[in-house]
Formats: structure tokens, C-alpha cells, sequence
């Protein structure tokens, strides 16, 4: 079932270009266009604050492929089909999250090599690098549940594009992708910092060795704790309902 995933995404090459020109042009409005004028704690450089934002931003939209995907097999009936045959019930949705995951890293080390292009680096070691690039990992992994139980729940795939995007955007906004919540006024800096996707950002720019580490707020001081702590929690609370919406599709 992965390599049943993997191969629609072979076939469908404008499908990846579509969801990389998005975060690409951030890098390119945020980082040159805006950049100049935007504050980063410690004076740092914006484009090496903006790219783990980037990196965790990517991962989100990432969701809307999964969705519709799973919307598609489950509108065209190819649920029901593959439920019929002799393979574990389990497979279908594991091996999207698989392929999703494999999608994933792939589109990691494109925007690696953006980012490399536009000035950012990793400050620190390969070992923490890849540490960070493993959370960055797991939150896709998370949120490609969410994406399977929403591609159950609306089995219909224009429906789902249409839905994913006003879900991300302001999850976007209220993180600190694009600014620092040191630099937002305190209600709204709090809500930031207690954003699932600003803990992966924190303890990913804490990783590379980017701009823009620290904070007072408890959630900024233990950035990777909750870099582990909001996908292992998001997975153990969609995930069944996921197969659960699964098991009921046919009945």
C-alpha cells in the first residue's frame, strides 16, 4: 500500500510542484522582501530564523495531500474494494501514513537545498541537525492522521481542498513561523507559544542553531519536550479515531 501511495505521487508531479511554490514563496516575500524590516531576538538573520518555520509549514499544508487522497479512494469506492481482499485492515491507512512520510522526507531535503541556496545553515552538528529534522518528522507523521481522519469524515476531495486551507492558514499566523511571540502582544505571544507547530520550530532553530531560541514562557523553555510531546499526544488521540472512521466507512 506504500508503494501503491508512493507511485500516485510519481504520476502526478504537478501535485508536489503545487504544494512546494507555497512555502517557496515565503522564503522569497518573507525572507527578501520583508525581511529587511522584521525583528529577530538577538539581531539575527531573518532567512535563517524563517527557514525552520518553513520546514514546519510545509509538513501542515502536507495534510491536504493526505486528505484528499484518502477522500479520493473513499469516494471512487476503493475502500470497499481493497477491504474485500486478503490484506491486513490496517494496511490502507498505514501505508499512507508510510508514503506520506517517505513524501515527506523528500520534500525535506528539497527545501534543505532551497534554503541552502538563500543563505540559511545549520550552526551546529549533522547529529542535531537530523535530531531536528526527526521532529519535524514526527509532526508530519502526526498530522497525516489528521489528515486520513479528514479525508474519512468528508470523502469527497474538492470538498477537502476547500476545507484544509482555512484550517492551516490561521494555524500559521498564530505560531512563531513568522515572528517571535517575544515580539507579539503578551495574549497573543502566549497562544503562540502553546502552538503545537511553534514547539517543533523552537526546537528545531534550537537544533540548527538558528535565530530566535528562547523565551520566558514555560513552553519556550522546554521547546522539545513538547516537540515530542504534542505529535506523540495528537497521534494517540487521532489515530484511533481514525481507524475507527475506517472500520464504520463500509457499514
Amino acid at each position: 500500500m506504500t508503494g501503491r501511495n508512493m507511485w500516485h505521487v510519481a504520476k502526478s508531479p504537478e501535485e508536489i510542484i503545487l504544494y512546494f511554490s507555497l512555502p517557496i514563496m515565503f522564503v522569497l516575500v518573507f525572507g527578501y522582501v520583508f525581511g529587511s524590516g522584521m525583528a529577530v531576538p538577538g539581531d539575527g538573520n531573518y532567512r535563517e530564523f524563517l527557514l525552520p518555520g518553513v520546514f514546519v509549514m510545509t509538513m501542515l499544508y502536507g495534510l491536504g495531500a493526505t486528505a484528499s487522497g484518502v477522500a479520493a479512494d473513499a469516494s471512487r469506492g476503493v475502500v470497499d474494494r481493497f477491504r474485500s481482499m486478503p490484506m491486513a485492515r490496517s494496511a490502507l491507512l498505514t501505508g499512507r501514513a508510510g508514503a506520506d512520510v517517505i513524501r515527506a522526507l523528500l520534500e525535506m531535503a528539497t527545501l534543505v537545498v532551497c534554503g541552502l541556496l538563500v543563505g540559511w545553515r545549520w550552526r551546529h552538528g549533522v547529529g542535531d541537525a537530523l535530531v531536528a529534522v526527526g521532529l519535524i518528522l514526527l509532526l508530519r507523521l502526526a498530522l497525516t492522521w489528521v489528515g486520513i481522519l479528514l479525508g474519512l469524515a468528508v470523502p469527497n476531495p474538492d470538498t477537502v481542498s476547500v476545507i484544509v486551507f482555512p484550517l492551516a492558514f490561521p494555524l500559521t499566523a498564530l505560531s512563531n513561523v513568522f515572528v517571535a511571540p517575544d515580539l507579539m502582544p503578551a495574549w497573543l505571544g502566549a497562544i503562540s507559544a502553546w502552538n503545537p507547530l511553534s514547539a517543533t520550530v523552537a526546537a528545531a532553530r534550537e537544533l540548527f542553531g538558528n535565530p530566535g531560541i528562547g523565551g520566558e514562557s514555560w513552553a519556550a523553555q522546554h521547546a522539545l519536550l513538547l516537540a515530542v510531546g504534542w505529535p506523540v499526544l495528537l497521534i494517540a488521540l487521532v489515530a484511533p479515531l481514525a481507524v475507527r472512521r475506517y472500520q464504520r466507512l463500509s457499514r
